[in-house]
């Protein structure tokens, strides 16, 4: 087992297999043989973005069928390492095959269906920034499907609440009246979470090729875990799931085939001890262009199309 140390003495010890004294696991190799030493009901949630069998480099593109079954085998086993009042949240996207879109979400709720689960929410993940389509419209969300063992699980909506769009918005009449008509800890944050994706210019971005935004795991982990509970991801990547736990005193567990994202995981992780590592605030507003550029690039617009007419 590593243990790093920081200037204020704090620790973080991360093992290479499961280690239930361990703070973060990071296993180089097939999820499947990380997940078999995990004993069963230990993780509060288990949350990942799995392959989207679309030829990445790190995933092999199969058949469809054959991509289900692998899934299948996964999420079997993510059901029984989850606590009875723990979640499953899986993120995909839609796997393309000859301009056509297959909704991963839609055929992998069987799977969790069969196995008992119950869906709880189809969260839309909305981002601004993605591939061009030139023959269907552009892809901007992908879903988050969240599941829950038994109708008694973790649920901290405080945790996650958003501002009021009228903060000090009052009744006006009725027995309320002159009191404040929302939450004053801020509303629901609804099922449709507009976070900026990992791109270039991202404060995050490494070189994998689709990584998770920390501050998306972190309303998850907020929401559906508690301080000391354990967040397992199966495709862990470059280690956002295990970053996103240990900023909020979370355990966290996960695999990746790829030892170059376990490593970057394992820096990554350094940084965040020391207080140096780069990360997109949760809540921080989306960047909206000021008027004059909207105006700007609005003339620019209609200047093309005048052209394109003569």
């Amino acid at each position: 087992m590593e243990i790093l140390t920081n200037l204020f003495g704090e620790t973080l010890k991360i093992s290479d297999k499961f280690d239930s004294e361990a703070d973060v696991v990071l296993y180089t190799g097939d999820t499947l043989d990380l997940l078999k030493q995990i004993p069963d009901e230990t993780a509060e949630l288990v949350v990942t973005s799995p392959p989207y069998n679309i030829g990445k480099p790190y995933e092999k593109k199969v058949s469809i069928n054959e991509y289900l079954e692998q899934q299948k085998r996964v999420i079997e086993e993510a059901v029984r390492i989850t606590r009875e009042y723990g979640s499953i949240c899986w993120q995909v996207g839609n796997y393309v095959e000859n301009g056509r879109i297959i909704p991963l979400d839609v055929i992998l709720y069987p799977i969790f269906d069969r196995l008992g689960l119950k869906l709880r929410n189809r969260i839309v993940w909305h981002f601004g920034h993605g591939l061009h389509a030139k023959k269907r419209f552009s892809g901007r969300y992908e879903v988050i499907l969240w599941f829950t063992k038994s109708d008694d699980y973790i649920f901290n909506l405080d945790a996650v609440r958003v501002p009021q769009k009228y903060p000090n918005k009052k009744y006006f009449k009725g027995p309320k009246k002159g009191l404040l008509s929302g939450n004053p800890l801020g509303k629901n944050p609804s099922d449709v979470w507009e976070i900026p994706n990992v791109k270039a210019n991202h404060p995050e971005k490494t070189i994998h090729p689709a990584q998770f935004p920390v501050e998306l795991v972190e309303r998850l982990v907020l929401a559906l875990t508690n301080p000391g509970g354990w967040v397992v991801d199966p495709f862990i990547g470059v280690g956002s799931t295990a970053i996103a736990a240990i900023l909020h005193n979370r355990k966290s567990a996960g695999a990746d085939i790829v030892p170059e994202y376990i490593k970057i995981a394992k820096e990554r992780l350094k940084l965040l001890i020391n207080g140096e590592l780069k990360l997109r605030p949760l809540g921080k507003p989306i960047y909206k262009p000021p008027a004059s550029v909207e105006n700007y690039r609005k003339t620019l617009f209609e200047q093309i199309l005048r052209q394109e007419k003569e």
